[in-house]
């Protein structure tokens, strides 16, 4: 597996007798196909090359040929990493299951998602919820029908330990960066949520393309607050400048605050994921606050211990393909 030239079942066929858009299984080096699992996997060329035990250059060049192969960049650059295009995450959702089921055959564990019953708990907030979920359960519709899927509802403050204990597989959320990561935490980036301020469409500030600062904290507010943490994110934002805001209410849920704010005079500082957004804006006008919570990234967590299962790589790279956007 160190080596992109173990396995060679490159034909003697001339490539200009193929269509030049379709990739040719008698014409096509197999091995890439570990580079570009490690490529959707990883997010990042370097951390890829790792993974491969492989050099950069390398990497990069295979998946060089990667692209004359799909004839589609496949990975476009994004920050330190690299961002799959939308033909590189349609064919890793079908590839995903073979390339497990492969790795299975030679190294002894196998996976048949078409037949499996396995159980998986996820644990996130009901706002990652409504986007991961319906997602989820589409998908596994089509090549897992057996599979089982509960979400357990879980914030940055008790996930870690949810994971530890063995009573989630997976977590799904965003990471607080002022605690210490624990050492057996494995993750991979997906997607980047930003606070926007959400009000209903009449509501007296939605004439304002920018609501002044005065107006804005005078305003009734509502947000979430997730147990055990009582805090607000936003309000400790406020907190550093010196601000304090009108927070008439909070809820447990993030479906609850939007609801609330579509219903009455409230506004709210809530988040919101461009691309992904499951949430209904009917009734609902957005626009940026006077005062920019910062973006924070949604990552998917699971323990080192289920670093070799078969069901679990199947469907880290189920999710990954899924949702990955950062």
């Amino acid at each position: 597996m160190h080596s992109i030239d173990v396995v060679n079942v490159i034909a003697e066929t001339s490539r200009s007798q193929e269509d030049p858009l379709t990739m040719s299984y008698r014409t096509a080096d197999l091995n890439l196909l570990k580079v570009f699992e490690a490529l959707m996997t990883e997010g990042n060329v370097t951390r890829a090359a790792k993974k491969l035990s492989l050099t950069q250059p390398t990497v990069s060049n295979a998946l060089r040929r990667l692209r004359e192969t799909f004839d589609d960049p496949l990975f476009t650059r994004k920050g330190s990493g690299i961002r799959p295009t939308h033909r590189a995450t349609e064919l890793w959702s079908s590839l995903a299951s073979s390339v497990q089921a492969i790795r299975g055959a030679i190294e002894g564990e196998t996976f048949d998602a078409s037949r499996t019953n396995e159980v998986l708990r996820i644990a996130m907030s009901d706002y990652v919820a409504s986007i991961v979920a319906p997602r989820l359960l589409e998908r596994l519709t089509e090549v897992a029908p057996g599979m089982r899927i509960h979400t357990l509802h879980g914030t940055v403050v008790d996930f870690c330990q949810t994971l530890a204990d063995g009573k989630a597989d997976f977590a799904i959320g965003a990471y607080n960066d002022e605690i210490q990561r624990p050492a057996f935490l494995r993750s991979r980036a997906l997607w980047t949520v930003t606070f926007p301020c959400f009000m209903r469409n009449s509501h007296p500030l939605s004439q304002f393309t920018k609501i002044p600062l005065k107006r804005f904290l005078n305003a009734r507010h509502v947000d979430v607050s997730l147990p055990p943490d009582p805090g607000v994110i936003y309000d400790r934002v406020l907190r550093s400048r010196g601000l304090e805001r009108n927070l008439v209410s909070t809820v447990s849920h993030y479906a609850t605050a939007y609801e609330v704010v579509r219903r009455s005079d409230l506004i709210a500082v809530l988040p919101w994921s461009e691309g992904l957004e499951a949430v209904r804006m009917t009734g609902l006008r957005r626009t940026p606050p006077p005062l920019t919570a910062p973006a924070r990234t949604i990552e998917l967590f699971w323990h080192e211990r289920h670093e070799s299962s078969a069901v679990h790589q199947w469907a880290r790279n189920l999710m990954i393909a899924m949702l990955a956007r950062d």
